[in-house]
């Protein structure tokens, strides 16, 4: 398991643990006010400086070897915060990890608190102009984003009954979009989303600067040399890059290290040769999040 799940899972997986879905941490942290602070200057807090720095010139900073170093333990320490939440201009306990579509459902069915909601996907927004309802909020963040009309999608529903949601959410993961669970801020769960690769804010930051911004799946893929055929689609559909082609024998093959364990992949095989394991089982990744 990895370490969220030490710290915060009892006994189990951390976002399967129902008490981070209470409203009643949303009352002792009055996360009313602060989400809705938040969210109402969303598009404001990539650009406000943090500890000094902001957005402008950042991918330059970040490749510089002291700058960058410094930068990234200082953001790794914020996302990571264990601290009652005090600035909602900073992503002070926004962590998160990539969930496969069949704990996604488990979080719908057994742990989100209601009302559950469909909003607009920020991300998408700020880097591409489009407005696509994908993103899954639940509990107090529902009431906050019903206030905020941006957010809500102009043709697909708002609100959404548990089925409704466990629908819609498999309907994205089929579609290829990436399954992440947010604490938002810790110790409060609010968010499932469906991301995309590079657009997602809270991917972008590890995938391409190394930043401990989300952790790797509780999973990783295998590959049943047996049932492939090398039609080779599932490289094309997984997002991280992580399944390529053997060099000695021109098969398929699935690189761990480059895994997310997202498990995307597996809708496109015709063979059905390809099935999530628990990380911790394949000794090349063991403990690696």
């Amino acid at each position: 398991m990895c370490d969220l799940c030490m710290k915060h899972g009892a006994g189990g997986k951390w976002y399967l643990n129902s008490k981070h879905y209470s409203d009643k941490i949303a009352e002792q942290y009055n996360l009313r006010d602060f989400l809705l602070e938040q969210y109402k200057n969303f598009e404001q807090v990539s650009m406000r400086k943090v500890h000094g720095f902001n957005a402008v010139g950042l991918d330059y900073r970040l490749r510089m070897p002291v700058i960058g170093r410094i930068m990234k333990n200082i953001a790794g320490n914020m996302l990571h915060s264990t601290k009652p939440p005090s600035d909602p201009f900073k992503p002070e306990g926004h962590i998160g990890q990539v969930v496969p579509l069949e704990d996604a459902i488990a979080i719908l069915e057994e742990c989100a608190a209601e009302p559950i909601i469909e909003k607009n996907c920020m991300c998408r927004y700020m880097s591409r102009g489009i407005k696509e309802a994908c993103c899954i909020n639940f509990g107090v963040m529902s009431e906050i984003i019903s206030k905020l009309p941006r957010f809500i999608p102009e043709k697909d529903k708002f609100h959404l009954t548990r089925k409704e949601a466990v629908d819609r959410f498999t309907a994205h993961n089929k579609k290829g979009y990436i399954g992440t669970i947010w604490f938002g801020p810790f110790p409060y769960i609010n968010n499932l989303c469906s991301c995309e690769n590079p657009e997602c804010a809270g991917i972008r930051p590890r995938f391409d600067f190394g930043i401990m911004s989300i952790h790797k799946a509780e999973y990783v893929i295998q590959l049943d040399h047996n049932r492939c055929d090398d039609c080779r689609a599932c490289i094309q559909k997984c997002p991280f890059k992580a399944i390529e082609i053997n060099p000695l024998n021109k098969n398929v093959k699935v690189n761990l290290d480059k895994c997310y364990g997202c498990g995307v992949c597996r809708h496109v095989c015709p063979q059905d040769a390809l099935y999530l394991c628990p990380r911790d089982t394949i000794p090349e990744v063991r403990g690696r999040y």
